[in-house]
């Protein structure tokens, strides 16, 4: 069946996009304009929210180091500028790494083999668990952020090393871009310069290899809490229900569920949105969870 042409002309407006993620990696003009500082730039940004700070010494409330894991495109300080300093605030150590990264193409990372990415988790982890002297961390993670958590729960020895894992708007199960991807067939060559120059992409979407394996023989492993946060507006991770797991010790919320007045889409719902910092603060502390409704915009 051959797509129509609405559909057709969606994805030809789509395709700049994809090949400015495809071709990122080939442009070196990216990497000699990234400033000298940025470096520096990043640990006065965590240093001033008060975070990546591997002095923290966890506290009898907070026993559990919280490491964020940010999103395709992300970085370690952009997609945490609000929920990072929200956690400290309330008692956690906070910690965020970049991963995924590819040569040559600073600031956007999130875009290497996700098999890879968990291997750079799986190291983060063990040298965050070995500065503050704790048994265990929660992950909480954005987008891809949210979802690549789980090779390194369930194929990197994590379960051990993991209490819960938060998902924010989390690709679990792939996402059809709103139905886009489903055209890529019709465009050959688009797909395999996804894979080779940005292979997380091409992992993301759903009916991959890489999800195929994932997902299979069930969303979650023993002895870690699921909790999921979900908008339906999200334009990114479609349909959004995709991004629930099933499984033991899970526990999918919709964010407007919560509060209908609530228009987060992709980004804002890990960037802004106030309910998402309440709710990731009760997922991370059950025994101390406090109701969240729209009132909750202005605590």
């Amino acid at each position: 069946m051959k797509p129509s042409r609405q559909r057709v002309r969606r994805l030809l407006r789509l395709l700049p996009a994809l090949a400015l993620a495809a071709t990122a990696a080939l442009v070196p003009t990216a990497a000699q304009a990234a400033p000298p500082t940025a470096a520096a730039a990043t640990t006065t940004a965590t240093a001033a929210g008060g975070w990546n700070d591997y002095s923290c010494t966890p506290s009898d409330r907070r026993p559990r180091p919280v490491v964020l894991v940010h999103g395709t495109f992300g970085n370690s300080v952009d997609n945490w500028l609000g929920l990072a300093p929200y956690l400290v605030a309330r008692g956690w150590c906070v910690f965020s790494l970049d991963y995924g990264a590819l040569p040559g193409v600073p600031f956007f990372h999130g875009l290497g083999p996700i098999e890879e990415s968990a291997r750079e988790l799986s190291a983060y982890v063990d040298r965050v668990l070995e500065a503050t002297g704790a048994d265990e961390v929660d992950i909480v993670g954005h987008s891809q952020g949210g979802m690549m958590p789980r090779y390194y729960l369930k194929f990197l020895g994590g379960a051990g090393k993991v209490n819960a894992l938060v998902g924010i708007a989390p690709n679990h199960h792939g996402t059809d871009l709103l139905g886009l991807t489903r055209l890529l067939e019709y465009f050959p060559g688009v797909e395999d310069l996804l894979g080779t120059h940005t292979p997380a992409l091409r992992d993301q979407v759903v009916g991959s290899d890489f999800l195929r394996r994932l997902n299979a023989g069930g969303d979650t492993v023993p002895g870690v809490e699921y909790t999921v946060i979900a908008t339906r507006y999200d334009q990114i991770v479609t349909p959004w229900r995709t991004q629930f797991l099933d499984g033991p010790g899970v526990r999918n919320i919709l964010l407007q569920d919560v509060c209908a007045a609530d228009l987060s889409e992709h980004l804002a719902i890990a960037l802004i949105d106030r309910l998402t910092f309440h709710l990731t603060a009760n997922a991370l502390d059950p025994a101390n969870a406090r109701r969240v409704n729209c009132l909750s915009y202005f605590s």
